[in-house]
């Protein structure tokens, strides 16, 4: 089987994610300590105690997340074999995930992934007050439903498709009165579900702006090498493996809509056809399922997942 690794992105948090990992496998144990060290935090105590209200707050989730992305990637390594540029077609990440996915495929370091999250993290929370935003998934809403949806509600304020997930879930972002109207919409127009989202902030849409601003800084003064395998690309839905194009490509995401269905069936029409999600929780491998019929999706994000894992 032709396969991608996939790297989940925030809402995929979970008090005690990674703690299996780190008292099993030493390779596990040097990630979470790597980070740990470039943030001049205690994270992993963080990520295994609580609380979670802590751990969810984007400067935190985000760069811990990541943390358990790699464990898994050097365990796989350690214990199975892994070489992702023998054993993978692509790497892929959702929103944070992308930095996931190349960290793992050599890009950048671990420790710099970690501090380009810490500063992603705080920019996004920063570069809107709180209650001004708001975020709302629709649920049986194709993307073309979204968008009309969320051109009708915007009415002069920021209304954007954030996330096109796959499945018919549809994420948008902007303005909290202009979000709130496109709830009501959805319901006139036959969405099934639409809902406000338990997030902090706007994520991926124009009000990011100060945020895209602040990672163009960022990773202007980070090393970046060419991945060992193509990172397919969020907001192009396309294969990326030039670090310059890189570069733009993630300051883009910031503002720009996370393109997975598309990125997902970019892989599949390439000749993937498994997909293994590396990381805490089994959000990606889910969405795998709904977006690529007859594909096999598969979460390793514990111990036990590890055990469990043929190359």
């Amino acid at each position: 089987m032709t396969t991608a690794f996939l790297f989940p992105g925030q809402g995929s948090q979970a008090v005690g994610m990674g703690k299996t990992l780190a008292e099993a496998f030493p390779v596990a144990k040097a990630v979470f300590d790597e980070v740990d060290a470039a943030l001049s935090q205690k994270l992993s105590a963080l990520m295994w105690d609580g609380p979670l209200d802590e751990l969810t707050l984007t400067a935190n989730a985000q760069p811990a997340l990541m943390a358990v992305s790699l464990a898994v990637v050097r365990v796989l390594e350690a214990e199975a074999g892994l070489d992702l540029k023998r054993d993978a077609a692509f790497v892929a990440g959702h929103s944070l995930g992308e930095y996931s996915a190349l960290a793992a495929a050599g890009t950048f370091s671990i420790a710099d992934a970690a501090r380009l999250l810490r500063i992603r993290g705080d920019a996004m929370q920063k570069a809107v007050p709180p209650g001004e935003g708001a975020m709302a998934a629709l649920l049986g809403a194709e993307l073309d439903l979204a968008r009309a949806i969320a051109a009708d509600a915007a009415q002069g304020q920021a209304c954007e498709v954030a996330n096109d997930n796959g499945g018919g879930q549809v994420v948008l972002s902007g303005a909290k009165a202009a979000v709130e109207r496109a709830i009501a919409l959805a319901g006139e127009r036959g969405v099934r579900r639409a809902m406000l989202l338990p997030v902090s902030a706007p994520f991926h849409c124009t009000l990011m702006q100060p945020a895209a601003e602040a990672m163009q800084a960022a990773l202007a003064q980070v090393a970046m090498q060419a991945p060992v395998v193509p990172v397919m690309a969020n907001v192009g839905a396309a294969p990326l493996t030039e670090p310059d194009a890189i570069r733009a490509s993630l300051v883009a995401q910031v503002t720009g809509t996370v393109r997975w269905r598309e990125c997902v069936e970019a892989m599949t029409a390439a000749g993937v056809t498994r997909f293994v999600e590396a990381g805490s929780g089994k959000v990606l491998a889910g969405l795998v399922k709904r977006i690529a019929a007859g594909a096999t999706p598969l979460s390793v994000g514990t111990a036990d997942d590890v055990a469990g894992y043929k190359p």
